[in-house]
């Protein structure tokens, strides 16, 4: 199986984790997002949205994270993925609430009008208020992460066992860390995120997108 991918990208990152945990081999091909590669005719004949990633296994080619990772979740029958329906039903609502609710607001309203020139705003007045709309939604899917789909008692997404579930969020979730958010208000969210970084390949995985926010640290930015 091969991949087009790119190292700091959010949807890209479970991916790679997800393969790395479990000795998922993946053949990559870097798609250069920050020189606009995604954009020749050479990848948009792979992937007309221009977007990674983008799975080719043999003659058949997927694009949207969360539906390769459910592929190659249940190519290599990993537990992760769980066949019985209530709980795979369960698996598939988690991440559809990251894709739908939390990815809207945070990445999109949050955090990347604030990181990438090609999201920011043209002025002043509709960039700070895309930021604060983005920031009061995000705090308030943070809320219902922390209350209710973790709570005090689950260890993870879908309760006491973890699931693609938690690869798939944990991305978005720690994008919020490139604006400052330390998640101390959520302290459940803070407890499950620590439980995710404590993989081994976590450092290795999102090492590109921690050397891009520390590149950051000096600019002034709105935290969640």
């Amino acid at each position: 199986m091969k991949l087009y991918f790119h190292p700091a990208s959010t949807t890209c990152r479970p991916i790679m984790l997800f393969a790395a945990e479990n000795g998922i081999t993946l053949d990559t091909e870097l798609v250069d997002l920050f020189t606009g590669a995604q954009y020749q005719p050479s990848y948009e004949a792979v992937n007309p949205n221009h977007l990674v990633p983008v799975l080719q296994d043999g003659d058949f080619r997927l694009t949207e994270s969360s539906t390769i990772l459910k592929y190659i979740a249940d190519k290599a029958g990993s537990p992760l993925y769980p066949k019985d329906l209530r709980e795979r039903a369960r698996v598939n609502e988690r991440m559809d609430w990251v894709n739908t609710q939390l990815c809207r607001d945070l990445a999109y309203g949050l955090v990347y009008p604030q990181i990438l020139p090609n999201h920011k705003r043209r002025s002043d007045e509709a960039q700070d208020a895309t930021v604060q709309w983005g920031k009061e939604r995000t705090q308030g899917w943070l809320k219902i992460l922390d209350e209710h789909i973790l709570g005090a008692k689950n260890a993870y997404m879908c309760g006491d066992a973890m699931t693609i579930a938690d690869y798939f969020a944990s991305a978005f979730v720690s994008l919020a860390e490139v604006t400052g958010s330390d998640f101390s208000a959520y302290p459940n969210v803070k407890r499950w995120l620590g439980r995710m970084k404590s993989l081994k390949n976590w450092k290795q995985v999102n090492e590109t997108i921690d050397g891009f926010a520390a590149s950051l640290k000096s600019n002034p930015m709105v935290a969640a």
